[in-house]
C-alpha cells in the first residue's frame, strides 16, 4: 500500500482524499507512468473520485439488486446507468491521458535473466 511517509515511495500523492477503489486506481496508474503534470493529476482524480463512486452504485445494485420492483412492474435498477456512465468516463478519460499506451519503462539493458534468454534465443538461429 501507498506510504507517502515512506523513503522507498515512488507515487505522488494524491491531492484529495480518495476511498478504496480511488486510491487503489490512483496507485496502479501512478506507480506506472508517473503522472506529475497538475492537469493530468486533476484528470486522473475524477476518474478515481468516479471509481470510488462505482464502487457505491455497486455496492448499492448488488444489495437492492439489477432489477427492482416498481409500482408498474420489474425495471433495471436505476444506478446501472450511472454505474455504466462513471465507467465510460473513466475510459474516456483514461484514454485522453494517453493511457492506453505502453507504461513508462526501466531505463537501461534488460536483467541478466532476460539478457541470457535473449542470447540463448539469438544462438539457437
Amino acid at each position: 500500500m501507498f506510504n507517502p511517509g515512506s523513503p522507498l515511495s515512488t507515487t505522488v500523492a494524491p491531492p484529495r482524499k480518495l476511498g478504496v477503489h480511488g486510491l487503489s486506481l490512483w496507485e496502479f496508474i501512478q506507480s506506472e507512468y508517473r503522472i506529475e503534470d497538475p492537469g493530468g493529476q486533476e484528470l486522473l482524480l475524477q476518474c478515481c473520485e468516479s471509481a470510488d463512486r462505482i464502487g457505491a452504485l455497486s455496492e448499492r445494485i448488488s444489495a437492492d439488486g439489477e432489477v427492482i420492483q416498481t409500482r408498474n412492474g420489474l425495471r433495471a435498477h436505476p444506478a446501472l446507468r450511472e454505474e455504466l456512465a462513471n465507467r465510460q468516463f473513466i475510459c474516456r478519460t483514461l484514454e485522453r491521458l494517453g493511457l492506453n499506451l505502453e507504461a513508462v519503462k526501466p531505463v537501461g539493458r534488460p536483467s541478466g535473466a532476460a539478457w541470457r534468454k535473449r542470447e540463448d534465443r539469438d544462438a539457437d538461429h
